[in-house]
């Protein structure tokens, strides 16, 4: 493909970007027209001029990327991808249909997108992910190109990546605001203040170059500029105008999220004057190269024998070690507190796979989704209460189908004194809402050892919940745990009820086994330890085999948790359910203490029991 050295070339691009644009939206009746028109000068210098990639290989290991952040401006992007081949220029007028593929905003059902955007503020923090990887660990040359909205410059999320993009010296990444003044209901903050947000980057340690965004050469030098700097992050400020080549839209609010209308649109291509021949366009060819995948595997028997005690938060930090022995694509993130969640051990071991990320949870999330999309395998960990400051990003992770497993520690009352801010007890409800999520809550160190490499194996997004207090350890080193498992700790056939627990509540749940069998009253105990999938068959079978009566017992908050799942997936069985959970605000005091103040000690569940078996 001959290099088009004019300046003219490009912005006749811009405007066949500009083009598309305007007639994807006035097609689909719906979209973000001016929020595109003002991003096409620098969408075609991207991916004409700039970016080294090749249009048939969007994961080549190589190449440089481009994340729309601004996701409501997915036509623009969609376009330049059609111009440069990478999708059939046919699918742009199937904008917005159910049977397309061109989504409102960027998912990766167009593998381009990488992740999902349109909830804002979160791209600059896959960039982070994404440029730490290909500098940090495949020594690529490949450079990442952000672009963000002005307006989403207000979320903190983005100055949690700027942050953390300077500590790690990303000089192989580029962030550009494209400040167009205008939000969607009234102007930004700023407006076009570009002399705040540079300062604003370069007090975080970027360098920062303003320009005018519909300048090319303006552009082409900035992008220059960037890819000479080492040591730091480039920000460039762009300086735009929304609804840019529109006469009456330019620069004026109510346009925000609607379509041109048809003789409206017609008239404003006319103006624009786009040529109806594609000129000649130069796409920088990759460096050749790259690594292919490490085959995955999996973790042998567990190193913990039947009676020794450990907590399934040293568990995890011993299992993540041995995987990330035997498996180098295995990278970690933790939020600060990996002295808690043990992810300690993995970065002693493999201190160049792990990746501090501070006190910055969607942050930590975020760049956890942007190794993902490297072909690593991130499992991100901190306190799940902390983990749910990240409950937009999370849900993010699980639209872009992202390959990120999540380890929560510290969860629910048993946590003790530290009180409730501490205390994971929403967590379950966060992740069983994610379309094909997996929620796990091991009870001791073999099933956590084992359920690490479980995920680990599993392609897609996956919740391990540890615990803080130690436990013994109940099944021998090798135990199987498949995802979608239960174990029967107990049974026998008079059992008149189970007790279906996960986590620390097994537990207690096997203590009021004892206390019931010293009486005479005969009861099944499950290990529910997959809260998702829930083994619907086999929890149905026992539950009918034993009375047909199951109470559950979680250290968790009803709504969302353990015992709503298992009454949704028993529903219509004859089965009837009982949900022993963490009721009402709690409070600082001994793990014991508060397990019994809600009713999930031994003595609680015993007494239950009993009521429900009316002994």
């Amino acid at each position: 493909m001959a290099k088009a050295t004019s300046v003219e070339a490009l912005q006749a691009e811009a405007n066949r970007l500009r083009v598309h644009s305007i007639l994807m939206t006035t097609t689909a009746g719906s979209g973000h027209p001016t929020s595109c028109l003002s991003a096409a000068e620098i969408v075609a210098c991207l991916y004409f001029r700039v970016m080294r990639y090749d249009p048939k290989q969007p994961f080549h290991p190589q190449a440089d990327r481009f994340i729309l952040s601004k996701g409501h401006a997915a036509p623009v992007f969609f376009a330049a991808l059609a111009e440069a081949g990478a999708i059939p220029e046919s699918s742009l007028l199937t904008l917005r249909r159910i049977d397309s593929d061109i989504e409102g905003h960027p998912t990766p059902r167009v593998p381009w997108a990488y992740v999902g955007t349109g909830s804002l503020g979160q791209g600059l923090s896959v960039g982070v992910g994404m440029a730490l990887c290909r500098k940090n660990l495949d020594k690529a040359p490949s450079r990442i190109y952000v672009l963000l909205g002005d307006g989403e410059c207000a979320e903190g999320a983005v100055w949690e990546a700027a942050a953390m993009a300077s500590y790690y010296k990303l000089d192989n990444l580029v962030a550009i605001v494209d400040v167009n003044r205008l939000g969607q209901s009234q102007a930004t903050m700023l407006g076009h203040d570009v002399k705040t947000y540079a300062a604003r980057f370069k007090a975080f340690g970027w360098k920062a170059l303003v320009i005018d965004g519909h300048d090319v050469k303006a552009i082409l030098r900035a992008f220059a500029a960037a890819e000479k700097t080492k040591g730091a992050p480039t920000a460039v400020i762009a300086k735009t105008i929304k609804g840019k080549g529109a006469p009456g839209i330019e620069d004026q609010l109510g346009w925000h999220g609607k379509p041109i209308p048809k003789d409206k649109a017609d008239e404003i291509i006319r103006q624009i004057g786009a040529p109806t021949v594609k000129p000649k366009l130069y796409i920088p060819p990759p460096p050749a190269g790259g690594e292919q995948p490490s085959q995955f595997k999996p973790l042998g028997p567990a190193p913990y024998t039947p009676g020794q005690t450990v907590a399934t938060r040293e568990a995890y930090g011993r299992a993540l070690a041995d995987l990330g022995q035997l498996n180098p694509q295995i990278v970690a993130l933790d939020g600060d507190v990996k002295n808690s969640t043990f992810a300690e051990v993995f970065a002693k071991a493999f201190p160049q796979r792990y990746f501090e990320c501070f006190i910055a949870e969607q942050n930590l999330v975020g760049a956890g989704m942007g190794f993902a999309t490297c072909g690593r395998i991130p499992f991100v960990s901190s306190f799940g209460a902390f983990l749910e400051r990240a409950a937009d990003q999370i849900r993010m992770a699980g639209i872009s189908r992202a390959n990120v497993k999540f380890a929560g520690s510290h969860s629910g009352v048993s946590i003790g004194e530290d009180g409730p801010s501490q205390m994971a007890l929403e967590d379950f409800g966060i992740f069983r809402a994610i379309p094909d999520s997996v929620v796990l809550c091991p009870c001791d160190g073999t099933s956590t050892y084992k359920l690490v490499s479980e995920v680990a194996a599993r392609k897609g997004l996956a919740y391990i919940r540890t615990a803080r207090p130690k436990s013994p350890v109940l099944y021998g080193p090798d135990e199987q745990f498949p995802i979608g498992g239960l174990k029967v700790l107990r049974s026998s056939p008079d059992d008149k009820l189970c007790i279906a627990a996960c986590g620390v509540t097994v537990h207690e749940a096997l203590k009021a086994y004892d206390e019931l069998k010293a009486a005479g009253i005969a009861v099944r105990v499950i290990d529910l330890y997959s809260v998702k999938p829930l083994p619907t068959d086999a929890l149905i079978a026992n539950a009918r085999s034993a009375g047909g009566k199951i109470v559950t017992v979680e250290d968790h908050y009803p709504e969302g948790g353990l015992g709503e799942a298992v009454a949704a997936a028993v529903s219509g069985s004859g089965v009837v359910v009982q949900c022993l959970a963490v009721t009402g605000l709690p409070r600082s005091g001994k793990a014991e203490e508060l397990l019994d103040m809600f009713g999930l000690s031994a003595r609680k569940i015993t007494a239950r029991a009993r009521q429900i078996l009316g002994v």
